[in-house]
Parts: C-alpha cells; sequence; structure tokens
C-alpha cells in the first residue's frame, strides 16, 4: 500500500509564497510520476503539475505556470510544490498524487494514489 502525506498548507496574503510537501512510502519511488492536483469549494478537482520519474520532465496548468514550480527527491521519496505569487483564486485543498506510469498525466484517472490533502487559503 502507498502512502503518501502532505505538508505545508496554511494561510498565506495575495503575492505570498508556499512550499507544499508530499511524503510517500510503499511503492519504489523514484520509478514513478508524480502530480499536484487541487479542490477548491464547490469545483472539480483539477491538475495542477506533475513531474516525471526522474524529475527531467514537467507539466503545468496554465493557471499555475511561470509561478509554481514541482521537483522531487528521489533519495527522500518527497515530491514538492513551491508556489509563488499566490492568488485568491489558488485557494483549494492541494492533493499529492502517485501515478503508475513513468511520466505524468493530467488526467485524475491516471493516478492511483492519493494523499489527504493539505489546505492553502489565500487572502486578499
Amino acid at each position: 500500500q502507498v502512502q503518501l502525506v502532505e505538508s505545508g498548507g496554511g494561510l498565506v496574503q495575495a503575492g505570498g509564497s508556499l512550499r507544499l510537501s508530499c511524503a510517500t512510502s510503499g511503492r519504489t519511488f523514484s520509478t514513478n510520476a508524480m502530480g499536484w492536483f487541487r479542490q477548491a469549494p464547490g469545483k472539480e478537482r483539477e491538475f495542477v503539475a506533475a513531474i516525471s520519474w526522474s524529475g527531467s520532465s514537467t507539466d503545468y496548468a496554465d493557471s499555475v505556470k511561470g509561478r509554481f514550480t514541482i521537483s522531487r527527491d528521489n533519495a527522500k521519496n518527497t515530491v514538492y510544490l513551491q508556489m509563488n505569487s499566490l492568488k485568491p483564486e489558488d485557494t483549494a485543498v492541494y492533493y499529492c498524487a502517485a501515478s503508475p506510469r513513468r511520466y505524468g498525466r493530467t488526467a485524475i484517472n491516471e493516478y492511483d494514489f492519493w494523499g489527504q490533502g493539505t489546505q492553502v487559503t489565500v487572502s486578499s
């Protein structure tokens, strides 16, 4: 069983930064792509960013390009999401997800394990 535990969420003012972390266990981390998704109140869960097994390939939603950076440390079995220039519309619960593939996809059903989520609130 794969376990993913997110941390780093919180309350921040618009224009500020947060760094989310996702620690994983239970599967060989370094051979699988990872992704971040988010879900705002009353909205569907949406793709934010993905990173390939080696970290050489990344993908971002248009809404976060240039502001968010996904990275991973395979030695620590951890994936990160650095979020800069945060906006009120970034407010959501952020979820880490593990893919059975080497390269990440944007679709939710491409990921087979999920964390419990961490709340990010951006005030205006």
